[in-house]
């Protein structure tokens, strides 16, 4: 392969820069670990296929060529919870609920977020499980479908309360294990299960509970309460940003500003 200076023209450029933005993007993206250097493996495969190729190496081409062709499947494989957040990500930037020029086109009448009467029962209750040091896993719908999440657990479509969501989580209660799930000011489901995050990233202190509220933020848009049943400490994740020590103050001022953002 014969580099001619002469045949760079702009398109060109403008192609390589992207490409750089974009590798750059899903470097970002991987936040460490063991898969960043999986991809910078990968990205060091390819660039010396290019340069084996340009030295019409033939067999070397040959076979770098076929561990491309079929590395490309193992990256999906091996990035697939990337991937889905990487679509999901494109998804809201283009959404009408999160785009600020398409909401001036388009204004639907939806209802983005759980009213602030449910937001207080919500808050009360985790002050007092708090105190008590009872564990606790409460997942507060914003935008997106959490049918599949309801479905794992015990549908019981019930209304919202202090007492009830205390003695759901209660150690003696059958229902405490796995989250609750509200939802259009209702409590839609107990005992559901949660992804639970693969991030190389996650403190080694954090338990079951955290792991799983930074899976399902990686997810969708939920906002994810976690009480520690150990110290009582309030924790908050949602978009897979994790808050943790909140006093119940500092709680309620995140998660009103969270659902007024739409």
């Amino acid at each position: 392969m014969e580099f001619d200076l002469s045949k760079i023209t702009l398109i060109k450029v403008i192609d390589i820069v992207l490409v750089a933005l974009l590798l750059f993007w899903v470097f970002k993206l991987l936040k460490g670990g063991i898969a960043r250097n999986i991809f910078i493996g990968y990205l060091f495969v390819f660039v010396t296929y290019l340069a084996v190729e340009a030295l019409h190496l033939a067999i070397l081409t040959k076979i770098l060529g076929e561990f491309m062709r079929w590395g490309v499947l193992g990256l999906i494989i091996i990035f697939q919870q990337e991937v889905r957040h990487f679509l999901q990500l494109i998804g809201r930037s283009t959404s009408f609920q999160n785009n600020a020029f398409l909401k001036k086109i388009y204004k639907p009448i939806i209802k983005d977020s759980e009213s602030q009467d449910t937001l207080k029962a919500v808050i009360d209750s985790t002050k007092a499980m708090a105190t008590a040091h009872i564990g606790a896993l409460i997942v507060v719908h914003k935008n997106n479908d959490l049918q599949r999440y309801i479905e794992t657990g015990d549908e019981i479509d019930s209304t919202i309360s202090k007492r009830l969501i205390i003695s759901i989580f209660n150690k003696n209660s059958p229902l405490h294990d796995g989250a609750i799930i509200i939802q259009n000011d209702r409590i839609r489901a107990v005992r559901c299960m949660l992804p639970i995050s693969e991030s190389g990233t996650i403190s080694p202190n954090l338990g079951f509970r955290h792991r799983a509220a930074i899976g399902m933020s990686e997810q969708n848009d939920a906002a994810i309460i976690v009480v520690s049943e150990e110290n009582g400490e309030i924790a908050l994740v949602y978009t897979r940003k994790l808050f943790r020590k909140l006093t119940i103050v500092e709680l309620e001022e995140k998660l009103l500003s969270y659902f007024e953002n739409n």
